[in-house]
């Protein structure tokens, strides 16, 4: 019972005016990003655009344009190689994980 309140919990974050809609890839992205930025590493965008085989690389590029323009993700240039461009997080992406934990805390209550 405690996943089912977690995903009641869940949709009313992802329904939370705060917060932009996002499509289910956009939201499988940006946990796929998260991820990546949790475990520390630094990603470019042609690696996470490799992070999704199943969906075409143009694709998920615009799903990152769209998240870009809605404020979960943003561009950080390279100091070396201005070509490369790494996705960071934002502060709205950071307050979007942190209403999912205040879920998660709650579903174990």
């Amino acid at each position: 019972m405690s996943y089912l309140k977690f995903l009641n919990l869940m949709q009313a974050v992802k329904d939370l005016p705060a917060f932009p809609a996002m499509d289910a890839l956009e939201e499988r992205i940006l946990n796929g990003l998260a991820a990546q930025w949790d475990a520390g590493k630094k990603m470019p965008v042609l690696d996470a655009m490799a992070l999704f085989p199943d969906a075409s690389p143009a694709t998920v590029h615009r799903r990152l344009k769209s998240l870009r323009a809605k404020g979960f993700i943003a561009l950080q240039v390279d100091e070396q190689d201005n070509r490369v461009k790494y996705i960071i997080q934002t502060p709205q992406t950071r307050k979007f994980f942190a209403k999912i934990d205040e879920c998660l805390d709650a579903s174990r209550a």
